[in-house]
């Protein structure tokens, strides 16, 4: 039996998904992948971090990783957008696909990658810079000449933070609270139009409201994006995921997928005996 307090989230879900409130499950948007992996291992120097994964990420919904600590979720999370790249004795094998095209391949820009697939990390992490220059950022590195104050309020408008900050935006982002921050660096990525939002923990920092205001607006963008979100927390994934995949480490402590599949199915009808003991608690 799945813990009540995740019987709640996955009720709450699926009852905003049948009247249409869950930004990312409405029915006539599309769903093939965006963006996948197919047999991918990754290592640091000796250790191997991941062993096989094949997952893919759908297009305009929300893919949620689980899992305990250490299995390997960020590592996999950031082979999407190359950010492993910068790590010092990562190397890897197989294949990450982004619109048709391995993006690990011969030629390919990872300056660009990460400009089309965005990210979100754990903590807010605003420029100290004013709240406008956060967000034009992006948009001025990558040589844009047209009129930077449209496309800073549009990221505002899509992060759920123009109302709060549109008299304030020549203040430093680091005045903000810890959630306008997080919001703020979701702005600062919608910036440069991307076209997949990967989230690495993104609430972990942040209080019970605050983490519900990214949970909305990570339902309203899931309207215009394909979102990826690593959580520990079990009932975010049931509130806010269209999408589970559950990682565990092997006995090398690799990480490997376990099981993926709809939300509702993983949580409340798991196929494998060691998804339903970790989302009940028994370990992790």
């Amino acid at each position: 039996m799945v813990q009540e307090g995740l019987q709640r989230a996955l009720s709450q879900s699926f009852m905003a998904q049948t009247s249409g409130q869950a930004g990312g499950t409405t029915d006539d948007l599309p769903r093939g992948p965006v963006a996948e992996t197919r047999d991918l291992n990754v290592w640091y120097d000796d250790f191997q971090a991941l062993r096989d994964i094949s997952l893919q990420v759908p297009g305009h919904r929300i893919t949620a990783i689980i899992g305990p600590s250490g299995c390997g979720k960020s590592t996999l999370i950031r082979c999407f957008n190359r950010m492993n790249d910068l790590i010092a004795g990562f190397r890897s094998t197989g294949d990450v696909i982004f619109q048709g095209q391995d993006i690990y391949g011969k030629g390919i820009d990872p300056v660009e990658v990460r400009r089309r697939i965005g990210m979100v990390f754990q903590k807010p992490n605003p420029f100290p810079k004013s709240i406008y220059e956060n967000v034009a950022f992006g948009p001025r590195i990558n040589g844009y000449v047209g009129h930077l104050h449209e496309i800073v309020e549009r990221a505002l408008r899509q992060a759920a933070l123009w109302d709060e900050v549109k008299d304030n935006l020549r203040k430093s982002a680091l005045t903000l609270s810890g959630g306008q921050q997080q919001r703020l660096c979701i702005a600062r990525a919608l910036a440069i139009e991307p076209e997949v939002i990967l989230m690495d923990e993104p609430c972990s920092a942040l209080d019970p409201a605050a983490t519900l205001k990214i949970e909305d607006l990570m339902r309203e963008l899931a309207r215009e994006y394909a979102i990826v979100i690593v959580t520990h927390n079990m009932q975010q994934a049931a509130r806010v995921a269209d999408s589970t995949a559950v990682m565990m480490m092997a006995e090398d402590r690799a990480g490997e997928l376990i099981e993926y599949g709809p939300t509702k199915e993983v949580f409340t009808n798991p196929k494998e005996q060691r998804t339903e003991d970790y989302i009940t608690g028994r370990f992790g």
